[in-house]
């Protein structure tokens, strides 16, 4: 199956509902008010999507593995900050397991992603 635009790539369908589930837990009375981690943290999950559909059009697969591992990279961000909103008890201990299953879920898929990438480079 050939993919014709980002938005057809698994990878960043579940990078779009990390993002949406963190601005979503980042607009909550308490955490709203944490102004530079709700900005750190929004931004971090922006970047996973970002950094898949600008990956998309860099036009080689070599360059296009670069930007997933960035996006895999910005999930990690995401996990780590996430741990600090648990640790300042602006979320709850269930949304902090679903939003860092979702970054693991993402992770593992734009892993699979780079793999079939990587196999299909000429050497």
């Amino acid at each position: 199956m050939t993919i014709r635009r980002f938005e057809e790539i698994e990878a960043w369908q579940l990078a779009r509902r990390l993002t949406q589930d963190v601005y979503s837990m980042a607009n909550s009375e308490r955490f709203s008010r944490d102004w530079g981690l709700r900005d750190q943290i929004t931004r971090a999950s922006g970047s996973v999507m970002h950094n898949i559909a600008e990956g998309f059009d860099s036009g080689t697969s070599k360059e296009f593995v670069r930007f997933l591992a960035y996006a895999q990279r910005s999930c990690t961000e995401v996990q780590s900050q996430l741990y600090v909103a648990l640790d300042q008890h602006y979320i709850s201990p269930e949304t902090f397991e679903n939003i860092y299953q979702l970054t693991k879920d993402t992770k593992q898929k734009i892993g699979g992603f780079i793999k079939y990438l990587k196999g299909t480079q000429s050497t």
